[in-house]
């Protein structure tokens, strides 16, 4: 009867011991610090889009995607699966935030991933930040020719 107990303390023991070390890891793999992950999961979400550079923020919930042609990508961890959006240009507005390191960005068309958003360092947000004012310009701006600039400059 003794031996019988005994068991059953040690595997009571045994199964918290797993769901302890389960949760630890769940926690510690929360987010977006995997780029392999991000990469995969948007190149899912829009196939077509080649991806330059990824910016995941300082705690992983989010990853700011760089793609060709200056456009941009937002990818956020929602718990269960990661919502993939292509910012348009001029959907966005974007305001540095007071610590330096992030930015408080509006999505006029995603007004659910509103947010501030801190990066590991200044430079990473600035970074982010040219690349959201990049995709900001309109394609009929950027294709003005030069003999049109020069014009203009004249007068």
């Amino acid at each position: 009867m003794g031996i019988i107990v005994w068991c059953v303390l040690f595997a009571i023991v045994i199964f918290f011991a797993f769901v302890v070390t389960r949760m630890a890891a769940q926690n510690k793999e929360d987010g977006l610090h995997d780029t392999g992950l991000a990469i995969i999961e948007f190149g899912r979400a829009f196939p077509n889009e080649a991806i330059r550079q990824l910016q995941a923020t300082e705690n992983g919930q989010a990853i700011f995607v760089r793609l060709h042609d200056n456009k941009a990508g937002f990818m956020r961890n929602m718990s269960r699966h990661f919502a993939c959006h292509l910012i348009e240009p001029g959907r966005v507005r974007v305001v540095s935030s007071q610590t330096g390191r992030g930015l408080v960005i509006d999505f006029l068309d995603a007004p659910h991933h509103n947010g501030d958003f801190e990066f590991a360092s200044a430079k990473e947000s600035a970074e982010v930040a040219l690349w959201l004012l990049g995709n900001y310009i309109a394609e009929p701006d950027k294709d003005l020719p030069s003999d049109h600039i020069s014009a203009a400059n004249k007068h």
